[in-house]
């Protein structure tokens, strides 16, 4: 099996609604998948005002309702604008299921599912998504100490495992709608997620 690498392919300035970022895509060696990389200002002191943000098409692009992504992905942004920071923007579409399982999965849901039931009912992990790849991103960019913008303690977890420091852990919540509020109770219920909602 090959060991994991990771190598950055592009570079560029990247002016947003949110500031000036500078945008790079790594790809690894075991896969052809790009990773988005969006840092703010020079990283000059740690720990790092840190976003690791699975990609979702659905929630970042069309603003569904149905999650708390694009609400998520707004919010770090700003933060990361204003004090400087990285997001790392993962290839991990549908908690890493792919875009196609994550409509299916969808489809269970309209029929009663949530969104662990679902999954699992495709013959599919809760969440496949494994940060190898962020920790060798951040490790590249010599990026040791993190200010981990997340709920998720899984993340936090695979982080320290890979020798990442999580100095600190930034809550991201929004406010639930009548379509995401039983997605981020079973999120806090099922999958520990640290949040308020009840």
């Amino acid at each position: 099996m090959k060991k994991l690498q990771v190598k950055q392919t592009a570079q560029a300035n990247l002016p947003t609604k949110y500031g000036n970022f500078q945008i790079s895509i790594f790809k690894s060696n075991i896969d052809d998948r790009n990773q988005v990389v969006l840092t703010k200002g020079k990283i000059l002191k740690e720990p790092v005002l840190v976003r690791m943000h699975s990609k979702c098409i659905t929630g970042d692009t069309f603003a569904s309702l149905k999650c708390d992504c694009g609400e998520q992905l707004d919010l770090s942004l700003k933060k990361i604008a204003k004090s400087g920071g990285v997001l790392l923007y993962l290839n991990q579409e549908g908690r890493d299921i792919g875009l196609e399982n994550k409509i299916k999965a969808y489809a269970l849901q309209d029929q009663g599912m949530d969104t662990v039931e679902a999954n699992v009912g495709l013959g599919l992990p809760q969440d496949a998504r494994d940060y190898s790849i962020a920790i060798l991103i951040l490790k590249y960019l010599k990026i040791r100490k993190i200010n981990l913008i997340t709920n998720n303690p899984d993340k936090v977890i695979q982080l320290e495992e890979g020798g990442i420091d999580v100095i600190k852990r930034t809550p991201l919540e929004v406010k639930s709608n009548k379509y995401n509020k039983s997605y981020l109770q079973i999120k806090k219920k099922k999958m520990g997620h640290q949040l308020k909602i009840k």
